[in-house]
């Protein structure tokens, strides 16, 4: 009854006088006068790339560019090393034949002829270690090279009665003669691979599976299980393992604070290989064990990448199997990769991670290009293919 006798006029409050009061009123004002206000979205005025509709479904194949900007620049100077999967002997390849400082620290001898040298392994990677499929491997190099584990297992017998070295079982096509004549190679590869960690100043490596034999007595990690190229399964000997996103992070930092130990300025480029399985241990589809596999590399990648300021991760897999290519960059096999995907990849690298635009051309053949001139170099050597033989 009171405010009822009270005009207007006399009803004050200094606190309604203060500025975000002033925006009160504003804001009724406008909504009696049926000017709604907007919310904004967290999203208005991202970047096209974060967009699937203008990054991808508007975007021609050829020009789609998951990469955005590289996390550091590759010069001409510049040794670059690389390891890993199949895949990675593209990347290699690429570089070599664009003019870059490919680094081959184990080279074939002298008057080998470049057939020979590729049968053997020479210049397929930096060294001659094969494929290195896990990252636990790649840790077990580097500890071998420098003298810090010494596995039990030193040689393979193979069927035909020759011998093998069971970290590489295939480098050499014929088998090696005596298990001294494995321990010496071995001794000249693990020397050559001391001078690539020293050496380099770009380390490139393609993540390839999760899953892999070790031996139960020291935890010696292989690239194929006993009995596929060489030795004998003895499941008394040997276990199979599937690493988890865990091992994997854990191994690769491990990997990287030694490498800083011999090369304190070593970059390093994480990629993940878009190539499927070519054969699962695991009780399953081998479709949903390449999916475990690729997808727990990826995220190990990532969250190694991202702790890092000189460690990248190049999405070459997401190039090759995604989508928007709709299976495209695959071979009728839809495993082996073709060369416009493989050109679409290494395209996106120049751009991103180097100075250069330079269309890929071939070496001369006095260069380390030779090997690459033959046409059996266009072959991707593979390991694991014969899991399936």
């Amino acid at each position: 009854m009171r405010f009822e006798q009270a005009s207007p006029e006399s009803l004050q409050c200094a606190r309604l006088d203060n500025g975000a009061y002033n925006d009160l009123r504003a804001l009724v004002k406008s909504e009696i006068a049926g000017d709604r206000a907007q919310p904004v979205s967290p999203y208005t005025g991202l970047a096209d790339y974060q967009f699937w509709r203008r990054a991808i479904e508007r975007t021609p194949q050829e020009k789609v560019d998951p990469v955005v900007s590289g996390k550091f620049k590759i010069t001409k100077a510049e040794r670059i090393a690389t390891a890993g999967s199949c895949f990675a002997q593209h990347i290699s390849r690429t570089l070599g034949s664009s003019g870059f400082n490919y680094y081959i620290a184990e080279s074939a001898p002298e008057g080998m002829s470049a057939e020979d040298g590729l049968s053997r392994n020479f210049g397929i990677f930096s060294a001659r270690f094969g494929n290195i499929y896990t990252a636990r491997q790649l840790v077990q190099l580097f500890d071998r090279a420098y003298g810090r584990f010494c596995p039990m297992d030193t040689e393979w017998m193979r069927t035909d009665g020759r011998w093998a070295d069971p970290f590489r079982p295939t480098v050499e096509p014929d088998g090696f003669l005596s298990e001294a004549d494995v321990e010496r190679s071995r001794e000249a590869h693990l020397s050559c691979v001391r001078s690539m960690f020293e050496s380099l100043h770009v380390f490139i490596f393609t993540l390839g599976l999760t899953e892999g034999w070790r031996a139960k007595h020291d935890g010696a990690v292989f690239p194929l299980a006993p009995g596929v190229a060489a030795g004998c399964m003895d499941f008394e000997r040997y276990e199979f393992i599937n690493f988890g996103v865990k091992d994997i992070v854990d191994d690769l930092n491990s990997f990287i604070r030694q490498l800083r130990t011999v090369n304190p300025g070593a970059k390093v480029i994480l990629t993940v290989s878009p190539v499927p399985l070519i054969a699962t241990y695991e009780d399953r589809h081998v479709l949903v064990s390449t999916t475990y596999s690729k997808s727990t590399l990826r995220v190990a990648a990532e969250e190694v990448a991202s702790h890092h300021h000189d460690v990248a991760y190049f999405p070459s897999y997401e190039v090759i199997t995604g989508a928007f290519n709709r299976g495209a960059y695959f071979e009728a096999d839809l495993r082996s990769i073709r060369s416009d995907g493989v050109e679409h990849v290494m395209a996106l690298f120049l751009r991103h991670y180097t100075n250069t635009v330079t269309a890929i051309r071939k070496p001369e053949s006095s260069s380390i290009g030779a090997w690459m001139e033959a046409e059996e170099a266009q072959k991707v050597v593979c390991d694991e293919i014969l899991m399936d033989t």
